[in-house]
């Protein structure tokens, strides 16, 4: 019998994280940041809580690393983005692993909704209409955009059309990091 057979997807992704480049305690910092803005494409997009964040934790056995809300909430207020500055720890490797794993096991479950904004995103730019023409693109785009306002330090640099552009630019990512190599995929990203 193979030693390979018996192993979960989630250990043998766990596994697979070991073999990537760790990152530095600089690349953290960068980390928080870009897996919190991950998360906010995915709750503007796909109306995802902090309960599918737990959910999605205890099915693929990483509740020992996320535990409850406030676990949660203090790792997302560790994004030196946000507003707020209490709750705030130091991520920590296996919580950004965690939080990669969680966010790409998310994404694959909104795989269809996320083809369908990124096929219509796709159609409205080859007719050079913007977005928000588009109810879902629309949708998404406005609440992201709130979202970020609501929830991130005041960034004077960010105009609208910068918050869309990022927004749109998250939601593409979204359907790669929902494919079986997301994890290694988002993983990298969040690397460089």
């Amino acid at each position: 019998m193979d030693s390979h057979s018996d192993r979960t997807p989630s250990q043998t992704i766990w596994q697979d994280f070991h073999r990537l480049k760790t990152p530095t305690v600089n690349q953290l910092d960068n980390i928080k940041s870009h897996l919190d803005l991950v998360i906010l494409a995915l709750e503007a997009i796909a109306n995802i809580t902090s309960d599918s964040v737990l959910n999605a934790a205890k099915e693929l056995d990483l509740e020992s690393v996320i535990t409850d809300r406030v676990a949660l909430w203090r790792l997302r207020q560790s994004n030196p983005l946000r507003n707020s500055s209490g709750g705030r720890k130091k991520l920590d490797v296996e919580e950004a692993r965690s939080l990669v794993l969680i966010i790409c096991y998310l994404a694959k479950k909104e795989q269809e909704l996320l083809r369908r904004a990124v096929s219509l995103l796709e159609q409205i730019t080859s007719q050079n209409k913007p977005p928000h023409q588009v109810s879902l693109l629309g949708d998404y785009l406005d609440k992201f955009i709130n979202l970020y306002q609501e929830r991130m330090a005041s960034q004077q640099e960010l105009t609208p059309d910068k918050l869309s552009n990022l927004a749109l630019k998250l939601l593409i990512d979204l359907l790669f990091y929902s494919g079986n190599n997301g994890h290694r995929l988002l993983w990298l990203a969040i690397l460089n």
